[in-house]
């Protein structure tokens, strides 16, 4: 049901009918755009999702040009200092990694992990500005993004990789098929995430495989720091999976969920903590715990809290492999 501002109210993705209960309301806390928005719980599936929430045609307001993963994800910052770590030199496509620099990119702490598969034909969704394409072609495959916003696919064209610019929904033509079908932290965004990985599963060869990251929503963060906890960021994160709700999503979309990780990052404990602050007025606090989320301060107590978060499913993040069912 479409509604006034350029919203709209969905039912569950997954046809449930047995209502919903409301979890919290938020407002956007990353660019601090006006509107408040509630996250609902499905009363059947536990499918959580923001709803209202704004239309496709409306969302694009809600990711300004200095949206954070599109400037990490370019191919300069992207590969060259958050995942290789700084004065690492840019690699073309056709030069292979050193064994030191790829051993650091199967160990990213992001855990951009992806399943064990000989060198093969590559689709990203959300590629954003190219980094992680490079990254791939860089260790022998064959890559092409999908990216909705068209000044991201403009710099990872001009890195040299092909790009299809659209959202996932409206995309008739991923032309595939594609061994691995990557997302980080997009499916999320997706307005209707069952017909749009049903639509990847199309496109993914047989046996092909799935691997994309999502935030826990079954997390402690969640309960302990409600509409603070960084990785809600209102409005644009339409969905909140859990573990379990994930694998219903992929399984009605005809994935096979195979494994799950969780992030060795503790970049939402820090942020969460930094709201909490702020609405505190605490801000010397606030600014502190800011700079210690992006490893300007205490880089090695961060990595090591991250370690620890993420050995016991804890750290809000999930990394998940599904196979093509």
């Amino acid at each position: 049901m479409s509604e006034a501002g350029g919203t709209e109210s969905v039912p569950c993705p997954l046809g449930c009918t047995a209502g919903d209960v409301l979890v919290l309301t938020a407002h956007d806390r990353l660019h601090g755009l006006a509107g408040e928005w509630r996250v609902v719980r499905c009363a059947g599936c536990g499918l959580m999702r923001t709803n209202p929430r704004p239309r496709r045609e409306a969302i694009a307001a809600y990711y300004p040009r200095d949206y954070q993963p599109f400037l990490d994800s370019r191919v300069d910052s992207g590969l060259g200092s958050s995942v290789l770590g700084p004065g690492v030199e840019v690699r073309r496509p056709q030069d292979p990694l050193p064994k030191t620099q790829d051993r650091r990119l199967r160990y990213d702490p992001l855990n951009r992990a992806v399943p064990d598969l000989p060198p093969g034909r590559l689709l990203e969704i959300g590629c954003g500005s190219g980094s992680f394409l490079h990254t791939m072609a860089c260790r022998g495959w064959q890559v092409c993004g999908l990216e909705p916003s068209a000044d991201a696919a403009a710099a990872a064209r001009e890195a040299g990789y092909e790009v299809i610019v659209g959202q996932l929904e409206d995309v008739t033509d991923l032309a595939g098929p594609y061994d691995l079908i990557a997302g980080w932290m997009v499916v999320e965004h997706v307005h209707e995430p069952v017909a749009a990985l049903a639509r990847l599963r199309r496109a993914a060869a047989e046996n092909g495989w799935l691997a994309i990251s999502v935030p826990d929503a079954g997390s402690w963060e969640l309960a302990a720091f409600g509409d603070a906890w960084y990785a809600l960021q209102m409005p644009t994160h339409l969905f909140h999976y859990t573990r379990a709700t994930l694998r219903l999503v992929l399984a009605r979309a005809g994935w096979r969920l195979t494994r799950v990780m969780w992030q060795r990052d503790a970049k939402n404990l820090f942020h969460s903590l930094c709201y909490r602050c702020a609405d505190r007025g605490w801000e010397a606090g606030a600014a502190w715990l800011a700079d210690a989320a992006v490893g300007k301060r205490i880089p090695r107590v961060r990595a090591a809290l991250g370690q620890v978060l993420g050995r016991l499913r804890a750290s809000g993040r999930m990394t998940a492999w599904a196979r093509a069912a």
